[in-house]
């Protein structure tokens, strides 16, 4: 599954004094790689500003220009004990 975090930067690097997260509908998932990335930087408000994005194989990176905030999305592979990876954490994605 598909999912993001958008928050804040501090020297460029994220900051996480804030975060908002969420996922991906796997119908747009299935789309494609342009299409999970607009579909994330449409729901944090995103759309239509211009930035950097960085590949990093199975995470990408959104920096929009003169802006400290950024947009992390990235597959989260399913456990192999059935854990999902950010319950793990204790982390809740989907509010």
């Amino acid at each position: 599954m598909w999912v993001f975090e958008y928050t804040d930067t501090f020297g460029g690097q994220a900051n996480y004094s804030w975060v908002k997260r969420g996922d991906i509908n796997p119908a747009v998932a299935v789309k494609g790689e342009a299409a999970v990335k607009r579909a994330a930087k449409k729901a944090v408000g995103l759309n239509g500003v211009r930035g950097r994005w960085e590949d990093f194989g199975d995470m990408f990176r959104f920096t929009p220009y003169g802006a400290c905030v950024t947009l992390f999305v990235y597959y989260d592979y399913p456990r192999w004990d059935g854990i999902d990876s950010v319950e793990y954490l204790g982390e809740d994605i989907h509010h």
